[in-house]
């Protein structure tokens, strides 16, 4: 029997942020699962790449079908084993997932991607702006028409959904958000276009990549909101900052793509740690002005810079090595998406049990981050991953 978790006494919104990483999604998908189960449906979702995608099939959905839409789209992008995966030796593993996304790179991912023929822009000659790229994505497009319902992601009282894309011509951060845009399947996919694989996307005359080459990692959305709100938020990380040192070429290439992609939270929870406490000190010293001095525009302002709000953290970081494999995001093999969605799915469900957000904490606590521990099983097999 699930257990509902209850967070602590304020009425506190939930926010679910998802960063990009391309099959390593699936892992996402498993952790939204167990928060489904436990009741714990997010208020906002921030979606950046493979976590808009996510983000769009959950907010773009009812809840009683939200679960149905997010496995049917894994199991439309997910190609099959050529061996049961359960039944051979970790090597054969490797080796079937090496061909695995072999495959991908030739072909493509139905209802995802597929690769551009005849394609002047791999030999280097000038095409249109929409198409300069090694993939198609077009098919993408007939998948999220299918799986998400844009009318319910858009009308009022639904999930907040926030995607993120980066301005080719100027390198700005954009953030496409449901309560200011009305969004479409194109907002979706300008937050995946990653560069040069996929096209960019044009959203009002202007030209979008992935949101990720700028910050792969969409907290900082959520601690820039205003105006503040006592939040609890789970951040799901996909890849992994810190690592052994690399002795191979693809030991290497691995190791550069975690560091470019990995979570950069904590320098954004040092920068908005500062701000908290020098808003929290505004309002205090707001609060010792005599009362008189209350209306006075200028102090009106000054204590609108002020909060005292706590946000909880928490953070779910995904612990597969994939043999370190450089193509572990395009290793969209069925034993593999599988056991990622597995591994979030319990990862989440210990968190949520732990319940560690309904603890007691310091007054004017600005960020309280709760890191989860590897359970014994986990440990045990990150190394063996399918």
């Amino acid at each position: 029997m699930k257990v509902k978790a209850q967070p602590n006494s304020n009425p506190r919104r939930i926010a679910l942020v998802l960063q990009g990483g391309g099959a390593l999604g699936a892992y996402q998908a498993g952790v939204y699962q167990a928060m489904h189960e436990h009741e714990l449906t997010p208020d906002w979702i921030v979606g950046t790449s493979i976590g808009a995608i996510n983000a769009a099939i959950i907010a773009g959905n009812p809840g009683a079908i939200r679960l149905d839409r997010l496995k049917e789209f894994w199991h439309t992008v997910s190609s099959q084993d050529m061996v049961d995966m359960a039944k051979v030796p970790d090597t054969t593993r490797q080796f079937s997932t090496w061909l695995s996304t072999v495959s991908v790179m030739w072909k493509g991912v139905p209802g995802f991607f597929a690769p551009r023929f005849p394609n002047l822009f791999a030999a280097g000659m000038p095409v249109p702006s929409e198409a300069a790229s090694f993939y198609d994505t077009s098919s993408l497009a007939g998948t999220l028409e299918k799986l998400v319902d844009f009318e319910y992601l858009n009308a009022p009282g639904g999930i907040r959904l926030t995607v993120n894309a980066m301005k080719v011509t100027d390198g700005k951060l954009a953030s496409f958000d449901s309560r200011l845009h009305g969004l479409n399947v194109h907002h979706i996919m300008a937050s995946g276009a990653l560069p040069p694989g996929f096209p960019p996307v044009r959203i009002d005359g202007d030209l979008y990549w992935d949101g990720g080459l700028y910050s792969n990692t969409p907290l900082e959305t959520v601690l820039d909101d205003e105006p503040r709100n006592d939040t609890l938020c789970f951040m799901v990380d996909l890849w992994n900052g810190e690592g052994p040192e690399p002795h191979t070429l693809d030991q290497v290439q691995t190791r550069q793509k975690d560091v470019m992609y990995a979570s950069r939270s904590q320098r954004h929870i040092e920068n908005y740690l500062r701000m908290h406490n020098l808003r929290r000190i505004v309002r205090a010293m707001h609060e010792k002005l005599p009362p008189a001095l209350h209306d006075e525009a200028e102090l009106r302002d000054f204590a609108s810079v002020g909060c005292d709000t706590t946000m909880h953290i928490v953070r779910l970081a995904y612990a597969g090595r994939d043999w370190n494999m450089a193509s572990k995001d395009i290793n969209f093999s069925k034993g593999s998406t599988e056991w990622r969605w597995e591994q979030g799915y319990r990862d989440a469900s210990r968190a949520i049990e732990r319940d560690a957000w309904s603890i007691a904490v310091p007054d004017h606590s600005g960020v309280i981050v709760h890191e989860l521990e590897l359970d014994a099983k986990t440990a045990d097999r990150r190394t063996r991953q399918k």
